[in-house]
């Protein structure tokens, strides 16, 4: 066996993984790159001997975000709802998800989270997880969530709990083999783009089919509704967003999510050119308001 936990085969001279007796040593070999770093296996707050200042807010919400597929989810629901925000961006690159007052917001250190210094019963509420804060958001406000037909309403759940439970972490994971994976990890880059690009693929279809088939101009029908602002982040992100390899070749053009899934491009062009929506993509690229 190869330092590198790996042997060779007598006949092909193939290499063949082998694991390692401890995640810990396949660890220390193969997390040096830059995401591998922010890697740990504890959750909690890392800086505690000196923590960082909480952001100092002026408004009842105050959204904890980043301009990823999962962060500009909740950004696009405040702005249908016309809500006045705080926006404090946390870098995930640099590691501010793991500060002390961003646990305390989201003890999981993912984005996006959010305060509302008024929630039930006038009572400050800390929310985290993309659908949980949408779903709130609307319940509260009751619009865009089929209050008055439950059957709509179970649909549009169907949906949001398909975005979260099926769509971004596959189509996330190609992202991440197919631009930010060591450059040197050929043989796993190859693996993980074929693997999560064909779910990729999958899950458009599921849409494609969905929205063409049933004739649909929105997820529920006709009427624009939060599945619709949830699910779009994602197919954007394939559409338009950083998957670009040093060449310039797009995810969209390795995929070929234009020529597969025309249906399903309208439907997310659709949404994009909503005022709210737009306003939600710039809002991210702006300082903290």
């Amino acid at each position: 066996m190869t330092k590198s936990g790996s042997e060779q085969t007598d006949d092909k001279m193939e290499k063949v993984w082998v694991a390692p007796r401890r995640i810990e040593e396949l660890f220390e070999k193969s997390g040096g790159n830059a995401w591998g770093k922010i890697n740990a296996p504890t959750a909690g707050a890392r800086d505690l001997h000196d923590p960082a200042p909480a952001p100092v807010p002026n408004k009842d919400l105050v959204l904890y975000s980043l301009g990823t597929p999962n962060g500009l989810k909740v950004a696009i629901v405040l702005e249908e709802l016309g809500l006045d925000y705080n926006y404090h961006r946390i870098d995930i690159s640099k590691g501010d998800q793991f500060k002390k007052f961003f646990v305390d917001v989201n003890p999981n250190s993912k984005i996006p989270a959010m305060i509302d210094r008024n929630g039930p019963g006038g009572a400050p509420v800390r929310l985290f997880e993309s659908i949980a804060i949408a779903m709130y958001l609307v319940e509260k406000e009751q619009k865009f969530f089929f209050e008055n037909d439950p059957a709509s309403k179970l649909e549009a759940t169907n949906w949001l709990i398909w975005q979260v439970g099926s769509q971004g972490f596959p189509i996330g994971n190609f992202g991440h083999f197919f631009v930010y994976a060591p450059k040197d990890a050929a043989d796993a880059r190859d693996y993980g783009v074929s693997r999560y690009g064909m779910e990729a693929l999958r899950l458009c279809d599921v849409l494609e089919k969905h929205l063409h088939e049933g004739k649909k101009t929105y997820l529920v029908g006709e009427t624009y509704s939060v599945a619709d602002m949830i699910c779009f982040p994602w197919v954007w992100q394939l559409l338009q967003g950083s998957y670009v390899q040093p060449d310039g070749l797009t995810a969209a053009e390795f995929l070929g999510i234009r020529e597969k899934f025309p249906t399903m491009c309208e439907w997310a062009e659709r949404i994009a050119t909503r005022p709210a929506v737009q306003a939600a993509i710039d809002r991210a690229s702006k300082p903290d308001l």
